[in-house]
């Protein structure tokens, strides 16, 4: 059991891992030390009820017709490859993140700071692609063989949610003048492009 929750874990951190509305947010948040805990906190919770969902979902549906999960399988894989593309054509354009949105601007309510956390979250179309379809249908793949295998998956890939999230939010202090380099983005953007490949490599000859 201990494979598929590392597994989960990897995908997780791969997939989440990456230059986005969220996660500038989140490190926005960590550099002005503002209402850090509720976003961390919305951030993980959202990710965990969307990785169960789609684990449970995809599950469902190969139950009753195996053939799903040979569609789902490489669109996973097409996505993965897309995503991979994407992350190098980032990486040769860098863009310095601008995660302190000002000493001067007036602090907002939590109430406010929380609406734009989940709308950063559920508004995204690219966070069901992650969490429902592919982790789901990485995860279905981990039951051959090992019964259950498929929740520990889930497991490992909530754990590396709440990881990166709280990490992100709560280390953001120290991380800024870092992120704030475009040449730290690109070596992060490349490794995400190389991860990418192998997980879908990893996934079309499962």
């Amino acid at each position: 059991m201990i494979t598929p929750a590392l597994a989960g874990l990897l995908t997780g951190l791969t997939l989440i891992v990456a230059i986005g509305a969220q996660n500038a947010f989140v490190l926005r948040q960590g550099v002005l030390r503002s209402h850090v805990a509720p976003v961390v906190l919305v951030c993980a919770l959202s990710d965990a009820l969307l990785i169960v969902a789609g684990v449970g979902g995809i599950g469902a549906l190969v139950d009753h017709a195996s053939w799903v999960i040979e569609v789902v399988r490489w669109l996973g894989v097409a996505f993965l490859l897309w995503y991979a593309v994407a992350s190098l054509r980032r990486a040769f354009h860098p863009e310095s993140l601008a995660a302190n949105g000002g000493s001067d601007s007036a602090p907002e309510s939590r109430r406010r700071v929380v609406a734009k956390a989940v709308a950063l979250t559920w508004l995204n179309p690219h966070v069901y692609l992650d969490t429902v379809l592919l982790l789901g249908s990485i995860a279905a793949t981990h039951d051959v063989g090992e019964p259950g295998g498929r929740w520990w998956f889930a497991a490992g890939a909530v754990a590396a949610s709440g990881l990166w999230f709280s990490g992100l939010g709560f280390g953001a202090r120290l991380l800024a003048p870092l992120l704030a380099r475009p040449r730290a983005w690109q070596v992060l953007e490349v490794l995400i492009a190389a991860t990418m490949v192998f997980v879908a490599a990893r996934l079309a000859f499962s």
